[in-house]
């Protein structure tokens, strides 16, 4: 697993790497009896889960957005993508809230967190349901038709929205084209929203 990571530009201590074993293996563990993902092969977990939710970092780095200290909100987090790689990456750097509304996600979220020791928020609603301009960023990632995630992620955010978007590229947005040694040419939307 280290070395997926590092061929992927990304440098992780032993204690990271440690906790995205754990998650591994309970995501596997999970997975079978509640389907929190359709990938089950070990290192298209790593990359297409693991590897791909820490490459918004890369896009935070490109657009000169110093996330530390920000809050940070995972719309539609799902089995915890991107969310919960991002905190294991910037630990208490970031004060990470997951939005599921599912709620066999939900629970898995919360066991995850207790069971890797994370201190972040689950909040188990749709994301219609929340307070505007709640977090300072806001990431979404398989969240469904941009014209309808948009003004969703719009309404939640203060300063900037992330949206991946995998090999899609819609028009009129900035974005970040991400090209690592597996991920080739993923896009992530970027929307700053100024005040």
């Amino acid at each position: 697993m280290e070395e997926i990571f590092r061929r992927n530009g990304f440098e992780l201590s032993s204690d990271q790497i440690k906790l995205f074993e754990i998650y591994l293996q309970e995501l596997k563990r999970w997975n079978r009896v509640h389907k929190l993902t359709s990938i089950e092969d070990r290192e298209k977990i790593i990359i297409r889960h693991f590897v791909d939710s820490l490459t918004l970092s890369l896009c935070f780095q490109q657009k000169g957005i110093y996330v530390i200290g920000k809050s940070v909100c995972d719309v539609g987090s799902g089995a915890g993508f991107p969310g919960v790689p991002l905190k294991i990456y910037y630990k208490d750097g970031i004060k990470l809230t997951l939005v599921e509304s599912t709620a066999k996600k939900c629970a898995f979220l919360e066991y995850i967190r207790v069971r890797l020791s994370l201190d972040y928020t689950v909040v188990c609603k749709r994301a219609e349901q929340m307070p505007e301009n709640s977090f300072d960023v806001v990431v979404s990632r398989a969240l469904g038709k941009l014209e309808e995630v948009v003004p969703m992620l719009w309404r939640l955010s203060r300063q900037f929205i992330f949206i991946m978007k995998g090999k899609e590229l819609p028009k009129g947005y900035d974005y970040c084209k991400i090209n690592t040694h597996h991920i080739k040419n993923n896009y992530i939307l970027f929307l700053p929203k100024t005040t």
